[in-house]
């Protein structure tokens, strides 16, 4: 639980500057600064007066209703237990730093007014705004910045413990001053992700009972605090009034509804239908069939709901059927780049999704960060080198392409290709279905899903696996039991999206490092285990120029294209959204596409 306890009043003041003997004026690159980016320098200068994708005259009125599919059980999302939207380090934390919606990885001042990082980041200080104040009149110092680290490197998520524990040394050198020691990090991302850290209050926060799920609505600095909680209905959040932040430049144009409200709906044909009677104003769209079909009906017809289509400059990630290596039906990658044979991506495009959708043939798709099709630079391939007889040498050489079916569904060859792999590997038709060689075990598995969208797709892929003698078992269970069994990785195989950022970083390390393959929590849910993988993303983060990244990136994806993971589906090409024709947005829309956060309602 939330529960108020006393704050320490003393601060350590000046303390590293005592001990080691040199200022920051003596650390070349450490000069105050009102922003910082992850390759090269910040797109807006010191001084600016708003971001460019805001209008920093929006009126501050009116309420929004959001709507999301599911339940929820808490709504602390920052540690491991529960089921929890990100309402709370969304609206009623705020972090140290805000990252700039136009740009690929760029940070701008927040609670800190500067910071200070060398160019090597062996450290990064923080300059906090003396204006600072939590929800209850509290001033935000960098004691709470200190309880908010310490606290979240022992209770946090996977993620963010282990990065944490990078961390050499946090220093207090002041109420508005914190400096956190970088040395032998090698993270050049970690100065960005610890800006990004929400800030919690140390006289409202209790560590004994943190990581516990809770229903008490926290304090934070934010500009909204909870007004209302309906445990698994709804959640109500209204503006503070007297929020501390509300001129800031980074924030002008944000955040304009006096009041948002979160109503969340079980299944979603609810979901749908409460759009349709007007329940809810804003609606991004994720099902092709729906979106070509579904939007004729008369709020739309009489002009009372919009719709538009944005194009997504940002790349697309992979979506796909994930297998479970941890399982030893899956471990041989001759079998999972077998059953990848078996995805006719035409028949399905065309049959279920009206032809909308591309296919995902990268871990990065359409984006210069993608190695599908691509000859290999020659720092590619120093990079690979060590571990060239661990990939596919058609995916290290940009020759191999994704297994394209006829568009019947019923593709011969391609069936024929799965049954060789699947020969080599071991298996073998016998008795009515694949067998493995010796035992006559059944090859059989089960599909774990928590939408119809997800249960009918993956119905129809097992019936083409049934073509090769595979029993793939779909089974469909509620949102909480779903997430419980993704956090301990008990499943054989699900379906999944990671999405794919301008600026991968940390975040693939949780995604496909080898320390994750254990840890409940972590998105290595492919269970991967790849040294090549581990020294990829160790090479990305490192990076200093964007060639270097980009190289990194792409020989990151020929490993995991080797490994043959996942299935890949498809992706949405563009970005689908309905909503109510009084809300309003500004006219040129930032890299990262349309955010709700910067739209408002015209007053009536």
């Amino acid at each position: 639980m939330w529960r108020l306890f006393r704050r320490p009043l003393q601060a350590i003041l000046g303390a590293w500057l005592l001990v080691s003997g040199v200022s920051a004026q003596d650390v070349p690159g450490a000069g105050a600064r009102h922003g910082i980016a992850m390759h090269g320098e910040p797109a807006l200068p010191a001084g600016f007066d708003h971001l460019p994708y805001v209008n920093p005259n929006a009126p501050k009125s009116g309420r929004i209703t959001l709507a999301l599919q599911g339940t929820f059980d808490s709504i602390n999302p920052l540690i491991v237990l529960g089921v929890a939207p990100d309402v709370v380090p969304r609206y009623v934390l705020q972090s140290l730093l805000m990252r700039s919606q136009d740009e690929p990885f760029t940070l701008y001042g927040l609670v800190a007014q500067t910071v200070e990082m060398p160019e090597d980041r062996s450290y990064v200080a923080f300059n906090l705004d003396p204006r600072a104040r939590f929800s209850d009149g509290t001033p935000l110092t960098s004691e709470d910045v200190r309880f908010t680290f310490e606290l979240l490197k022992t209770s946090g998520k996977p993620l963010q413990r282990s990065l944490f524990g990078l961390v050499k040394a946090v220093t207090v050198e002041g109420a508005h001053r914190i400096r956190f020691d970088l040395t032998g990090a090698n993270d050049r991302e970690l100065p960005l992700i610890i800006g990004l850290m929400p800030v919690l209050p140390a006289h409202a926060t209790d560590p004994a009972t943190f990581d516990r799920t809770t229903f008490t609505p926290p304090i934070g600095s934010g500009p909204y605090r909870i007004k209302e909680i309906r445990p698994g209905e709804r959640i109500v959040l209204e503006r503070r009034p007297d929020f501390w932040g509300a001129d800031l430049p980074v924030l002008k144009g944000l955040y304009n509804f006096a009041e948002i409200r979160y109503d969340f709906y079980r299944d979603a044909n609810t979901l749908f239908e409460a759009f349709k009677a007007g329940l809810y104003d804003f609606r991004a769209e994720g099902e092709p069939g729906r979106w070509s079909t579904g939007y004729d009906f008369p709020a739309v017809r009489q002009g009372r709901i919009k719709l538009e289509s944005f194009t997504n400059r940002l790349p697309k990630g992979m979506n796909g059927f994930v297998f479970n290596t941890r399982k030893e039906i899956f471990q041989d990658p001759r079998v999972r780049q077998a059953l990848g044979y078996m995805f006719d991506f035409d028949w399905i495009n065309r049959n279920l999704y009206f032809g909308l959708l591309d296919r995902s043939t990268s871990y990065f798709a359409a984006s210069d960060l993608s190695a599908y099709e691509k000859s290999p630079t020659d720092r590619e391939r120093e990079l690979l080198e060590p571990y060239s007889r661990d990939l596919v040498p058609t995916i290290l050489e940009g020759r191999w392409a994704l297994p394209d079916g006829d568009g019947s569904g019923r593709d011969r060859q391609s069936a024929h290709k799965a049954l060789d792999l699947l020969k080599e590997a071991g298996w073998e038709i016998g008795r009515g279905a694949l067998r493995r060689k010796g035992t006559g075990e059944a090859f059989s598995f089960e599909m774990l899903v928590n939408s119809r969208q997800q249960e009918r797709l993956a119905l129809n892929f097992a019936s083409t696996l049934s073509r090769i003698g595979v029993r793939a078992r779909v089974r469909l269970v509620d949102d909480v039991q779903y997430w419980r069994r993704l956090s301990r990785f008990d499943y054989d195989m699900i379906q999944w999206v990671w999405p794919a950022s301008a600026s991968p970083g940390n975040e693939q390390r949780n995604r496909w490092g080898a320390a994750n393959v254990g840890r409940d929590g972590s998105f290595n849910y492919a269970g991967v285990a790849s040294p090549a993988a581990d020294r990829m993303i160790d090479a990305l983060l490192g990076a200093t120029s964007r060639e270097d990244f980009v190289a990194s990136v792409r020989a990151l994806d020929r490993v995991l294209m080797s490994g043959f993971y996942v299935v890949p589906l498809f992706y949405i090409p563009a970005q689908w959204v309905a909503y109510s024709a009084d809300l309003r947005r500004p006219e040129a829309l930032p890299l990262f596409g349309p955010n709700i956060d910067f739209w408002w309602r015209e007053p009536r």
